[in-house]
């Protein structure tokens, strides 16, 4: 029986486990410089000074109160703290880059570049897994690194972004307000609500199950229609991987349980309503993601307690791609 995976290198692996401990220690930094104050400042108001925290580039602030000892304390503290948070970021961005180029030589998993983007700040924003999950195509190489190794005949090549909505509330616009950090020229699409579409013509859509849709404030953006074929991805337990992308920087994905994508993928090539041309892809997908499954995944069993789980629309599904591998499978004693 022909494997459905191509499995790393040790030296790919090591690469691998460098890069998810890498890029914790930058995000980390990351996080911590982002959640510093803008900045601060004295300003002369009155004939007295006063320690002001900026808020913004444009020079919004609020008051810390007249110059003291302790607001100079408060002063010294922050630069002290800002240069440290600077100096930990660069340290690691360095390290993160070098580990993301050798990511790149050794020819594993890759992810669109746009995507990146997107994730990241994302992560940034600690929405990965709480509030966002990457559901479309753009998942796979997280599904290569779980399994440690490249899955076969599973197309990995996609020109819009798939996000689901996950959270059961939230406040603000928390989608919206990330996308634009990313890139400015995002815009709604009139016709597809759930879509927006930047400069570039990259695509960004956004998903969400029913039971997820009230968690999202309407004045987000963009706008999801409830699909209950996404209630099954938020079933089993999360992918979460850390993967290089085109441009070489780095991004972590977290994917629904590649079980229940799989099996969504092969209910999506059946349905009318899904695009012709995508259709086959899923189909592809779907199968080499259960074969590798299969093969590679052991922490996601496919098992008679998974098989109880699955709803009455998967379950053929399922059986046809049991029946498939009782019939390439070699005879007991090979």
């Amino acid at each position: 029986m022909s494997s459905a995976i191509v499995p790393f290198s040790d030296e790919q692996m090591r690469l691998i486990v460098n890069l998810e401990q890498q890029y914790e220690v930058w995000i980390a930094a990351e996080r911590a410089v982002s959640a510093m104050p803008y900045g601060m400042k004295w300003k002369q108001i009155s004939g007295r000074e006063y320690l002001y925290e900026m808020l913004d580039r444009q020079g919004n602030g609020k008051s810390l109160g007249v110059r003291s000892s302790e607001t100079e304390a408060i002063f010294d503290q922050y630069q002290a703290d800002k240069e440290a948070a600077k100096a930990r970021l660069q340290s690691s961005s360095i390290r993160l880059s070098e580990t993301c180029r050798l990511y790149r030589t050794l020819r594993l998993p890759l992810l669109a570049s746009e995507a990146a983007g997107i994730l990241r700040e994302a992560d940034r924003r600690e929405m990965l897994g709480s509030q966002l999950l990457v559901v479309g195509t753009n998942a796979m190489p997280a599904y290569s690194i779980e399994a440690a190794g490249r899955i076969l005949e599973a197309p990995d090549e996609t020109d819009d972004f798939d996000l689901a909505w996950t959270a059961m509330e939230s406040e603000g616009t928390p989608v919206w307000s990330m996308l634009q950090a990313v890139d400015g020229t995002y815009t709604m699409n009139s016709e597809r609500t759930f879509q927006v579409r930047n400069a570039k013509a990259h695509e960004v859509e956004l998903l969400v199950a029913p039971s997820r849709a009230s968690g999202m404030q309407r004045r987000d953006r963009p706008l999801p229609v409830p699909l209950e074929e996404q209630e099954w991805l938020l079933n089993g337990t999360p992918v979460s991987r850390v993967v290089v992308a085109r441009d070489g920087s780095p991004a972590r994905i977290v994917a629904p349980d590649p079980r229940w994508f799989a099996l969504q993928k092969l209910w999506m090539s059946e349905q009318a309503k899904r695009n012709p041309l995508k259709r086959p892809k899923d189909a592809k997908q779907g199968i080499a993601l259960l074969n590798t499954i299969r093969e590679a995944m052991p922490q996601y069993p496919l098992d008679e307690a998974f098989e109880a789980s699955l709803p009455s629309e998967l379950v053929p599904l399922y059986e046809a791609w049991k029946m498939q591998q009782r019939t390439v499978s070699p005879p007991t004693g090979w």
